[in-house]
């Protein structure tokens, strides 16, 4: 099987990350970018290798899903470690096991602690549990990769405190920009459910609060559903099982050819299949097909499983936005949920790129009154949120232009280069949350960054490798920058080294004066050659 090329940079990306020695390491996909191929292809050269690999997962559907994309991808055939059936004894060099097996201890004691070589995790987002963590810990030496769709910051903290590296991270908007994923059209409805009154657990609303706040607004949401749905095919997700029972019987009345499945169905598998042929144009489910199922012609989407957790919200929404013949978009309704906590997930958390890009996007999808891409408004949003940005902080930017300092502080060296990543950057991994290190401090002083306002060691190594990229490319240094922009001009970070270095030379040449022929305010450099031969002297 001919991998894409952004799934052959993954599998290249997680082996180095081995091969450095790093144990413990994550790939981040969308939901229907073929993760399971890319940890397949991955499991094949580890095989190569002579590693016996173990694939964990917490539900029977994933275990059969990875052992047939393997038999698929690679031909290679599984060993099944859950209730009755055992892997040891077998000569298959992989496993897909049980967490619920392998966590027992009378079962775990069968095995040695270097029986497996390299353990992959699905739905890695799970694995900070116990249950999975004593299965990781018993084979404490094993290569292990933690494999999820993209994750919210609290997740990543979260992950960070087991895993080492994010080996690879795939974008929404890149797949979708890529030709791979649907696009998405998000279509606020003018209905006001009101959450104030549920309760929080384990991070996120609780869910039989949540099924009592929502009875009262099933029967609009159904009829907001006729107006937009009736010439789609719909998965709805609810809190409850007897909610989604009820909402099915809702649309049914409404002309729709509605279903539910839960857990307790025994004829699943069948409404699946009638469903994913066309028998049923709405599927209803309480939480049931988050994980583990794909049917490709889902064009819409209806979320009614409010979330604070952006990995869960993705997983729902990713259920529609696979690729299928005559589909041109995924259709997503949000409703204008009033809570008193502000972290909900909405259509523009799928991608925004922080919290104020969101609360922008929202904010226009909200005004449209119709579907629109949430892609094509991102853009806007992030203008619109760095300019906001850029008038609130100009009297502080404008201060510290002015302080008597040999050396620039990070927050204006970030704003004067554009860099959205260094400015909202959250650490991760544990690594990445200590202290800068005496080593960091130095090279940042070295390069004319002020480091006591570098809060961890993740900003400095991200800093620290922006400035060593910006010295390859010949662009300004962060002294240039503070000088100049003392002297009123504008974004220096996005200039060349040699038009700052000259222009400084002009100033200091008048009497360290501004040239009568030059306004600051409105300068724009000219574009200057520079020789490989000639040396930047940062």
């Amino acid at each position: 099987m001919q991998l894409r090329p952004y799934q052959e940079e993954a599998k290249t990306a997680i082996l180095s990350e081995w091969d450095k020695g790093v144990k413990k390491t994550l790939l981040v996909l969308p939901t229907g970018t073929g993760k399971t191929i890319v940890f397949s292809k991955v499991i094949e050269e580890k095989v190569k290798r002579g590693d016996r690999v173990l694939v964990l997962a917490h539900r029977g559907e994933l275990l059969d899903q990875a052992a047939d994309k393997l038999s698929k991808s690679t031909g290679l055939k599984c060993a099944v470690e859950k209730a009755e059936d055992s892997c040891l004894g077998s000569f298959m060099r992989v496993t897909v096991g049980s967490v619920q097996t392998l966590m027992r201890d009378k079962r775990r004691s069968g095995f040695q602690s270097d029986y497996f070589n390299t353990i992959i995790v699905d739905e890695a987002h799970h694995c900070i549990s116990d249950s999975y963590q004593k299965v990781l810990n018993h084979f404490e030496d094993a290569d292990v990769l933690g494999v999820t769709a993209t994750p919210d910051r609290g997740d990543m903290r979260s992950l960070g405190t087991y895993f080492e590296s994010l080996a690879y991270e795939y974008s929404l908007p890149k797949a979708i920009k890529e030709g791979y994923l649907s696009p998405i059209k998000a279509l606020t409805l003018p209905l006001k459910l009101d959450l104030s009154s549920v309760g929080q657990q384990a991070g996120d609303f609780k869910t039989k609060d949540l099924g009592n706040a929502l009875e009262p607004y099933l029967e609009a949401i159904a009829e907001e559903m006729k107006n937009h749905c009736m010439d789609r095919k719909t998965v709805v997700f609810l809190p409850l099982v007897k909610t989604s029972q009820k909402f099915a019987e809702l649309l049914r009345n409404k002309g729709f050819n509605a279903c539910e499945v839960n857990g307790e169905s025994k004829d699943r598998e069948e409404i699946l299949k009638d469903f994913d042929e066309g028998k049923y144009n709405v599927l209803c489910n309480s939480m049931l097909l988050t994980e583990g199922w794909d049917c490709p012609s889902v064009d819409c989407v209806v979320v009614l499983r409010p979330t604070k957790v952006r990995s869960l919200y993705s997983q729902m929404v990713g259920r529609g936005t696979r690729l299928f013949p005559g589909k041109d978009h995924l259709l997503l309704l949000d409703f204008l949920w009033h809570t008193e906590r502000h972290e909900l997930c909405q259509p523009a958390s799928l991608i925004a790129s922080n919290e104020e890009v969101a609360k922008k996007m929202t904010e226009i999808i909200k005004e449209a009154g119709c579907p629109i891409d949430i892609e094509e408004i991102e853009e806007q949003a992030e203008n619109d949120v760095v300019a906001e940005r850029e008038a609130a902080l100009a009297e502080k930017l404008r201060e510290m232009r002015h302080r008597k300092r040999k050396l620039v502080d990070p927050l204006q060296f970030e704003m004067s280069i554009q860099a959205e990543d260094l400015a909202n950057y959250v650490p991760s991994f544990g690594w990445e949350m200590g202290p800068a290190s005496d080593k960091q401090i130095k090279t940042l002083e070295k390069f004319g960054i002020f480091p006591d306002e570098i809060e961890n060691a993740g900003k400095a190594k991200l800093l620290l490798d922006r400035l060593q990229t910006r010295r390859d490319n010949g662009l300004s240094t962060p002294k240039q920058i503070r000088f100049l922009e003392s002297r009123g001009f504008n974004h220096v970070g996005t200039w060349g080294f040699e038009n700052a270095r000259r222009l400084i030379d002009r100033i200091a040449g008048n009497g360290w004066k501004i040239p009568r022929d030059i306004n600051p305010s409105e300068y724009i450099p000219k574009k200057i050659e520079v020789t490989e031969n000639e040396l930047i002297p940062w």
